[in-house]
Formats: structure tokens, C-alpha cells, sequence
């Protein structure tokens, strides 16, 4: 296996990891990722979402206790049901619209300009939401306004009904849009439907497991005929580095909402976005289709 080649699945793994469970957009970065390092073919495509599943092995193992403890009592347990429940309902409307719009998505929405785009307009809606958080704090917004804070200390991750579950599922399918961020649909979503920052951010996680695990084995099947055993040390290398980078992220990341909001990752996108814009227009930074 070439050693360049196996380098760049080593930075892709990184950038996955650091970026799926970021209100960032890994599918964003990996678009521009691969741009830069010309790493962007179909057989890089598959790559992209395969590696997928080292970041959420990271997820699980952060989270091993509650997941294991749902599995083990799900016979016995009501929560542990409605939980289980709550997370495949939510799971549903991506694996749906994904199978109806993920093929037409894929040939025209990934794209290094479309990706910038979307990144300017999701910072400027968390900044959006954050100004509506800390407005109900204050005591800004009215009693019956789904963020306010009564509302939201109304809802833990255990607790939510199904309904909720499926309005975030809705919201998730906004991520097929490359540039949305996946985690930062259901976060931000989860937040304006009435859950607190970290329930929002818990239940995100979640939803991931099935989502992208899912996302990882549908298209290593359909696109089998890309592959050979020759690929094996490529995708092990960007499986390794992405486990790595995402849970050392997720530790992180769950330490950083008890005492922070999400503003200096819209700003980031922000600025992101309007980079790449500038270079890709001038002709600066040859960003690809």
C-alpha cells in the first residue's frame, strides 16, 4: 500500500473524528479534505462514510454504561423500551429520505462551494438559538416559547415521548445537505423542541449510532465492487485515527456544554465558510467540483 496514500487516510481519519460530533459538519470537512488532498474519488467517497463507524466505536465506549444497562433490562424495564423506541423512531425519516434523495444528493450537492454555503447559513441559525437560550435565561422569551428554560429542564433524554423523538429525526434528515452537520441539526433542533443543551446533546449522540453505522454498512454493500482486499490497510488506518480523534472529541465535548454554549463553533463556520467562498471564487485554493 502506498505510504502516501495511507498518510492521507490517516488526516481523513483525524478530520472525521474531530468533526462528526462538532456542530461542524463532518461531511463538510471531509468534502474539503479530500478536496485539497485530492483524495476524492468514488473509492474515497465510500472511504469517507465507512470510517464513520470508528467515530461512533468511540461513542460507544463513552457511553458503554447507559447502553449496556438499556440492553440488559430492556425485557424488564419500561424506560428502557421507550428509550430503545424513541431512538429507532428518530432513526427512521434518515433511513427513508436517505434511500429516496441520498443518490441525487450525492451527484449534486457535494461540492466544496455547496459545502461553504451551508456552512455560513447553519452559524449564523446557532447563533441564532443561542441568542434565543440566553434571552430565556434573562427571562426575555414568554412562558409558552418552546426554548425557554422551563421548558427545557422539562425534558431529559429518558423522558422524551416519541413524538419529540420523530421531530428530531425530522430535523437530523437536514444533514443529508453536506455543510448541515449532522449532530448540530439534532443538537440545535433538539434545543429549539424543548431539550436542555445536554440532553440534546446525549440524545445526539445516541441517534448516531444507529445512523451512521447504518449509513457505513449501506454503502460499503452497495458499493462493494469498488473495493478489494487491497483496501483493507487504507480504511483500518482511517477506522484507527478516526476512533482515536472522536473520543478523545466526545470526552471533551461533553466537559465543554456544562459551562458553554455553542457560539464559537457558528463563528467557526462562519469564518470557514467565507474562506473557502473567497478562495474557491478567486481562484486562490482549487477546491474541486
Amino acid at each position: 500500500m502506498n505510504l502516501t496514500l495511507l498518510l492521507k487516510a490517516a488526516l481523513m481519519g483525524i478530520v472525521e473524528g474531530l468533526t462528526e460530533f462538532l456542530p461542524i459538519s463532518s461531511t463538510g470537512h471531509l468534502i474539503l479534505a479530500g478536496a485539497l488532498l485530492g483524495f476524492d474519488d468514488d473509492k474515497a467517497k465510500v472511504f469517507d462514510i465507512a470510517i464513520q463507524t470508528g467515530a461512533i466505536l468511540a461513542v460507544i465506549m463513552v457511553y458503554w454504561q447507559k447502553i449496556k444497562s438499556t440492553v440488559v433490562t430492556l425485557p424488564t424495564s419500561q424506560a428502557s423500551r421507550a428509550f430503545a423506541l424513541n431512538v429507532l423512531i428518530a432513526f427512521l425519516p434518515a433511513v427513508l429520505l436517505g434511500l429516496l434523495f441520498g443518490k441525487y444528493i450525492k451527484a449534486h450537492l457535494f461540492t466544496p462551494v455547496v459545502v461553504a454555503t451551508t456552512f455560513i447559513v447553519g452559524g449564523l441559525i446557532i447563533l441564532w438559538v443561542e441568542k434565543q437560550a440566553a434571552a430565556s435565561r434573562m427571562g426575555g422569551l414568554t412562558p409558552t416559547t418552546p426554548t425557554t428554560q422551563d421548558a427545557a429542564e422539562q425534558h431529559t433524554v429518558e423522558s422524551m415521548t416519541p413524538l419529540l423523538a420523530l421531530k428530531i429525526g425530522l430535523v437530523q434528515c437536514l444533514a443529508m445537505i453536506p455543510g448541515t452537520s449532522r449532530s448540530g441539526a439534532t443538537i440545535i433542533g433538539g434545543m429549539l423542541l424543548g431539550l436542555s443543551r445536554k440532553a440534546a446533546t446525549d440524545f445526539s449522540f445516541y441517534l448516531a449510532i444507529p445512523t451512521l453505522i447504518g449509513a457505513g454498512a449501506y454503502s460499503l454493500y452497495k458499493e462493494r465492487a469498488l473495493l478489494s482486499s487491497a483496501d483493507a490497510p487504507l480504511f483500518a488506518v482511517g477506522l484507527f485515527f478516526s476512533f482515536i480523534s472522536a473520543w478523545v472529541c466526545v470526552r471533551w465535548l461533553l466537559k465543554y456544554i456544562a459551562t458553554h454554549s455553542f457560539v464559537v463553533f457558528a463563528w467557526y463556520r462562519i469564518a470557514f465558510g467565507v474562506v473557502v467562498l473567497a478562495t474557491a471564487y478567486s481562484g486562490l485554493v482549487k477546491w474541486g467540483a
